[in-house]
């Protein structure tokens, strides 16, 4: 199939918005179709937790086979995950999150997308940051 940034933008989505219990259906009605697809959670401070979340959604992509144990793929993945939290950087500075990474691959699209909460007292802000990047395909 001719996959687009589209497509791998969909499937990151669906996967960060999805709860614990539908992800390994999702992963495996998407692997189905020739989509790799992976999620994990994350939570903390966000200026604290940056290094963290880049650490988990590297891991999480390569033990789901979304990417391969190689510096380019690492390289992408970051980069994608930078560009998400850049997004939702100017809201959470400094506050605590808690969310969920949705991690995809289209052929050589890879689109990471990043769903959460933003805790301030009793009132909690919702935002997404959605990032992709490029490589060849598998």
């Amino acid at each position: 199939m001719n996959w687009t940034s589209t497509d791998a933008a969909k499937t990151s989505i669906r996967m960060a918005i999805s709860s614990r219990n539908d992800e390994e259906k999702l992963i495996q009605e998407f692997k189905n179709d020739g989509i790799y697809a992976a999620a994990v959670d994350f939570g903390g401070n966000l200026i604290a937790s940056i290094p963290k979340i880049l650490e988990r959604t590297i891991v999480a992509s390569k033990r789901s086979g979304v990417t391969k144990e190689n510096h380019l793929h690492d390289g992408a993945i970051v980069g994608a995950c930078r560009e998400a939290i850049m997004q939702l950087e100017a809201k959470a500075n400094g506050l605590n999150v808690g969310g969920k990474i949705g991690i995809a691959r289209c052929g050589e699209h890879v689109s990471v997308c990043i769903f959460m909460n933003i805790g301030l007292l009793h009132l909690n802000e919702v935002v997404v940051g959605l990032g992709h990047r490029s490589l060849p395909k598998l």
